[in-house]
Parts: C-alpha cells; sequence; structure tokens
C-alpha cells in the first residue's frame, strides 16, 4: 500500500473568518450538513468543524491528490472527503444518501502550497517541470497540451482565459519555439512569453496572464464552476447558503451573473391581471460582498484580488 506524502508548504487561508460567518453556523443550523467544495489545505473545513454540532455532517471536495492527503488525516466522524470536483456535486452528495444541504463554500483560489511547490508547474516563478494538473492522476499536463494545439485555439485560450491582449503575439511564439525544442519547463515558457510581451502592468510578471490561462484550461476550471453553480443551487435546501470566493474576473463575473439570474426575476406587464401571489419569485436572497480587509492583504498579498459573495435559497412560497 502506497502513500501519498504532502509537502510542508505553507498555506494562509482567505476570508477564513468572514467566509466560515456566512455560513452562520449556530442554533438549529450548527446541526446540518453542509459542503467545502474546496478543501485545499483545509483551512476553512477545520473552522467548519469546529463550530459544528455533534449530529452535523461536512462533506468536502478537492481534485488534488496532496490536498486529499491532507483531509485523509482529519480523523472525524462528520467529515467526508471525496476526490474530485465540486461539479460532481450532485451525484456525490447523493452516493452519501444527502438529499440537500443547508450550506456551500466554495473557495475558488488556487492553494499556495501548489504554487511555491515548483513540482507542480503552476507557477513562473519556480522552474519546474511544465504540468499544471490539479489532479495529477488524470488529464493532459500543460507541457503535453502546448506541444499538440494549433496556432489559433492557443491564442484564443490565451486571451480568453488570461484576458491577454498579446495573446497572438505569444501563441506564435510558442509554435516557433516547439519547432525548435520541447517547451517543458516553467522557466522555457515564462521566457518565451517574455520575449513576446513587449509591455505589462507596472509590478506585474509577463507571464502572469498566461500561465493562468493555461492553468484555467487544462483544469477545466471555468467549465467546472459553470456546471457546480447549478449543483450547488439544486443541492441547497430553502434557507441554505451559498458562499463563493473568486480571485479573478472570469470567475466572479460568473458568479454575479449566476446569483443575478436567481434573484433578479423579471417581471411581467403590471397591467396584466395577474395574482400577486401567482407572480415570478426570486430563488436567491443576495447577502453580501466581501472583500478582504487592508490588514490581512498587507499580511497576505495574494488575498488583494479576492472577493467573495454570498446569496441565500429563498423558501417556495406557499400555494407554488
Amino acid at each position: 500500500m502506497t502513500t501519498t506524502t504532502v509537502p510542508e508548504f505553507q498555506h494562509r487561508t482567505v476570508l477564513l473568518d468572514e467566509a466560515v460567518a456566512a455560513l452562520a453556523l449556530d442554533g438549529a443550523r450548527a446541526n446540518g450538513v453542509f459542503v467545502d467544495g474546496t478543501f485545499g489545505r483545509g483551512g476553512h473545513s477545520r473552522l467548519i468543524l469546529s463550530k459544528l454540532g455533534a449530529n452535523a455532517r461536512l462533506i468536502a471536495f478537492d481534485k488534488d491528490p496532496q490536498a486529499i492527503a491532507t483531509a485523509e488525516q482529519i480523523k472525524d466522524p462528520r467529515f467526508t472527503i471525496v476526490h474530485d470536483s465540486f461539479a460532481t456535486m450532485r451525484a456525490a452528495l447523493a452516493a452519501e444518501g444527502v438529499d440537500k444541504v443547508d450550506g456551500i463554500l466554495l473557495d475558488l483560489g488556487i492553494s499556495s502550497p501548489q504554487v511555491d511547490d515548483a513540482a507542480r508547474g503552476f507557477s513562473f516563478r519556480n522552474d519546474g517541470p511544465l504540468d499544471m494538473r490539479m489532479d495529477t492522476t488524470r488529464g493532459i499536463s500543460a507541457a503535453e497540451w502546448l506541444a499538440t494545439e494549433n496556432e489559433q485555439t492557443l491564442e484564443k485560450v490565451i486571451k480568453e482565459y488570461g484576458e491577454e491582449r498579446f495573446a497572438f503575439q505569444i501563441a506564435k511564439a510558442i509554435v516557433a519555439r516547439r519547432a525548435v525544442e520541447p517547451i517543458s519547463t516553467t522557466r522555457q515558457l515564462a521566457g518565451i512569453v517574455a520575449g513576446a510581451v513587449k509591455t505589462r502592468e507596472k509590478g506585474k510578471d509577463p507571464a502572469t496572464r498566461t500561465f493562468q490561462a493555461i492553468r484555467i484550461f487544462i483544469n477545466k476550471e471555468l467549465e467546472d464552476l459553470e456546471v457546480g453553480l447549478n449543483h450547488a443551487y439544486d443541492s441547497l435546501a430553502p434557507g441554505g447558503i451559498l458562499a463563493i470566493i473568486s480571485f479573478h474576473s472570469l470567475e466572479d463575473r460568473m458568479v454575479k451573473r449566476f446569483f443575478a439570474s436567481k434573484a433578479n426575476v423579471e417581471q411581467p406587464d403590471r397591467r396584466l391581471p395577474i395574482r400577486a401571489a401567482d407572480l415570478p419569485q426570486p430563488e436567491l436572497k443576495l447577502l453580501a460582498k466581501i472583500k478582504p480587509s487592508d490588514q490581512e492583504v498587507d499580511e497576505n498579498p495574494r488575498a488583494r484580488s479576492a472577493v467573495m459573495r454570498v446569496a441565500r435559497r429563498l423558501p417556495i412560497p406557499e400555494g407554488a
């Protein structure tokens, strides 16, 4: 039997207290069923467990084998870890005998140990193999994808997922370099991007947007989020709370639009003879939009782009 060794990298959970407070783990809710859709290194899960009652349940998800190894160290009968994306939430909850839950937390950020471990290939600052997979047990690595993808698709991914205005030049440079030698390390890719990007925002590495784009694509992050939002909503009991922490504009835009689609219901013409009880009703109530404090950003610069949106599923109106 093999065991997974978890490297010692420090992780500081963003919006730790605020996220757990948003789930309102008091009163009768303390014995409810909750989901941590992105376990990471367990900061949110551990604090949630410390506030839950004896009859509560917490079901966590993560794609990263190292995160799973960390989660398996939690010896708490109330806690279950699932090695998969939160996009599988509905089926996974059903397998656990759970129909509806009282709260769901999704922290969409990449964890610090993933970034700091050069062997994972997420960072352009540390040279390592160009992998970038959250789940190293399945799928293709970034290096494998860059070796075979056509220039047009490379440009599209870098432009759309990285919001990179030099996507054409970067894609062209990647194709030219791979014709000479394999692009297999993070330092190689960062150097190619630096040579193709002529200007950049002050204080930001030229490779930032490209690395973000490739990571999002390789891990199907936006696809998972689209599916996961619907699974999360369907899994919420009336009164259940959904809290989502985003770290870049693409994610936050998706979350904002999804929340708005459930909270802002188009009403029919007021001149029509429709009873108030028969009017379309909102399904979510928007509760909060929270950003890290200045102190948290000073202590953990990786928190600077975070934004948490919180909503509660409304009860079904009587007679509906």
